[in-house]
């Protein structure tokens, strides 16, 4: 394991998508050792490496990620970088025209999750 990129990782991953979030995915591998690793090589390679390089700012690849995640149909990636591109500063009519871009290149019904799952997260936070 490469340390340095290993706690820039961790540096950026806290910054787009919490303390709470981390440390509960953290806790949840303790449990196990696959997990651990998994955990290690996100950190390492998702969050120090590519979410660190130069070519793109954060707000930018939270952008990609809301396509890319809704291309794939994977609600609980999504909601979690829906949290984390309000934290890189795109506002709620920015995520919901990324579900609208997506509607026309990934299809309706991915689109549409990405509303409801927007949708769920957003009366999460606003009851706060």
């Amino acid at each position: 394991m490469n340390k340095d990129l290993f706690d820039a990782g961790m540096k950026t991953r806290r910054a787009v998508l919490g303390d709470a979030y981390v440390d509960g995915a953290l806790k949840a591998a303790d449990k196990d050792p696959l997990p651990t690793a998994m955990q290690e090589y996100v950190a390492q390679y998702c969050w120090g490496d590519v979410w660190n390089r130069p070519g793109l700012d954060r707000r930018t690849r939270s952008f990609l990620n809301l396509a890319m995640l809704t291309a794939l149909n994977r609600p609980h990636e999504l909601k979690l970088h829906v949290r984390g591109a309000l934290n890189n500063g795109l506002t709620r009519d920015e995520i919901g025209e990324a579900f609208l871009q997506a509607a026309v290149y990934c299809g309706v019904p991915a689109a549409l999750d990405g509303f409801r799952v927007a949708r769920e997260l957003y009366q999460e936070i606003d009851k706060k």
